[in-house]
């Protein structure tokens, strides 16, 4: 008999909202995401999340590796502006389908 798992699921991870491409006000530059991380506010609590993994997981229609979930890894690079939110580079740039979706900010790597 296989025991259940016991108390809370604990998420290893915080959430993030991707915004769009950084850009000006003729030219988007898609090698660089503007994401919004849950909880972050100041350009200041961004130096914590400097360096950190990310990954945009999505559903595709096909299977590779037994799965249909992807994923598309990135990191925080520096922060833009003054409302916390951060740019970000991923190994492929992110496709538009992914604006408005959910990324994962991972704890590390750590700079403690």
């Amino acid at each position: 008999m296989v025991k259940g798992r016991q108390g809370e699921r604990i998420r290893l991870y915080v959430r993030g909202i991707i915004l769009g491409y950084k850009r000006s006000k003729s030219n988007q530059y898609p090698n660089t995401s503007l994401i919004q991380i849950e909880g972050v506010n100041t350009p200041e609590e961004v130096d914590w999340y400097r360096g950190k993994r990310m990954a945009y997981i999505y559903k595709a229609k096909t299977k590779k590796k037994g799965t249909n979930y992807r994923c598309i890894w990135g990191k925080v690079t520096r922060p833009h502006g003054n409302s916390g939110v951060v740019r970000a580079k991923f190994r492929t740039n992110l496709p538009p389908k992914s604006m408005g979706g959910r990324v994962r900010v991972f704890m590390y790597p750590s700079r403690i």
